[in-house]
């Protein structure tokens, strides 16, 4: 099979999907889709994937089974534009590869991200690493935005103060704050990235990073529509059991009490309170 090209996904190279305030997501290239998956598997599988007579049920069986390897045939490489604290997040995922512009050569720009009122809340109480879901009300909300602003702007013009002084740029850019945009290039292979956006779609994801994986999950629909929909079936909306789960399951199915006490319980009951909403 020769270059694999998918025509929903060349009308989308270099499209720009704004995110946040002033943040975007942009395909800037790929490498293969559904066809490359289809071609692999049966490279490896070889008489044995002729029991499966279609693509689509092949790559759900495949991704069904953890079968990852012929998901690794396609990659996607996308021009990112972010918040530094949300690219700090990013980088953890590091299957990927990255180049990321560098306040070492280049003058930063005066781009911050300010989040909308309804996105400034207070800190959870039942989670040390998130936000509550109500927001402060419009003057508090208004407070802060206004407090953030002001330190942005002050960090920045000190910033450019000692550019305009001869500082070097590696030193004059160490005071500027988190919200700052940043922009990298990121190539990821899509058995990973489908890890990246079952981790990053999740509702207990930061907000700020949940948004550009939910523009990355569309775009993924347009490079490998089959792919992505056994993943969306499967990872992202799928719930799974450990042995003792499942053995507890066979008990209350057969009328007999949950053996699951404590933190076990509670996690099984989160599991089966998810599987219901989905």
């Amino acid at each position: 099979m020769a270059h694999c090209v998918v025509p929903e996904a060349e009308e989308i190279l270099d499209k720009e999907y704004p995110v946040l305030d002033k943040g975007f997501v942009r395909l800037v290239d790929y490498f293969g889709g559904d066809q490359r998956i289809v071609q692999s598997a049966r490279v490896s599988y070889g008489e044995g994937t002729k029991t499966v007579s279609q693509d689509a049920a092949l790559i759900d069986y495949l991704l069904r089974h953890q079968h990852t390897s012929p998901f690794e045939q396609v990659v996607m490489t996308f021009h990112l534009k972010m918040p530094i604290f949300v690219a700090r997040q990013w980088v953890r995922h590091r299957t990927g590869r990255m180049n990321e512009v560098s306040g070492r050569y280049s003058i930063m720009k005066d781009e911050f991200y300010v989040p909308e009122p309804d996105k400034v809340q207070p800190q959870s109480t039942n989670n040390k690493q998130g936000r509550a879901d109500e927001a402060f009300e419009a003057d508090k909300a208004k407070a802060v935005i206004e407090k953030l602003e002001q330190g942005q702007k002050a960090a920045y013009d000190n910033y450019s103060e000692l550019l305009d002084e001869g500082l070097a740029r590696e030193i004059a850019r160490i005071n500027l704050p988190l919200s700052l945009y940043t922009e990298f290039y990121w190539e990821m292979d899509l058995h990973n990235l489908f890890h990246f956006l079952k981790l990053r779609l999740d509702s207990h994801a930061q907000y700020e990073i949940r948004v550009y994986a939910q523009i990355i999950l569309e775009i993924c629909k347009k490079v490998a529509p089959m792919a992505t929909e056994s993943f969306i079936n499967h990872m992202n909306e799928g719930v799974t059991f450990s042995g003792e789960e499942m053995e507890a399951l066979r008990k209350i199915m057969a009328g007999e009490e949950n053996p699951l006490e404590g933190k076990k319980l509670e996690r099984f009951n989160e599991k089966i309170k998810t599987g219901i909403q989905l």
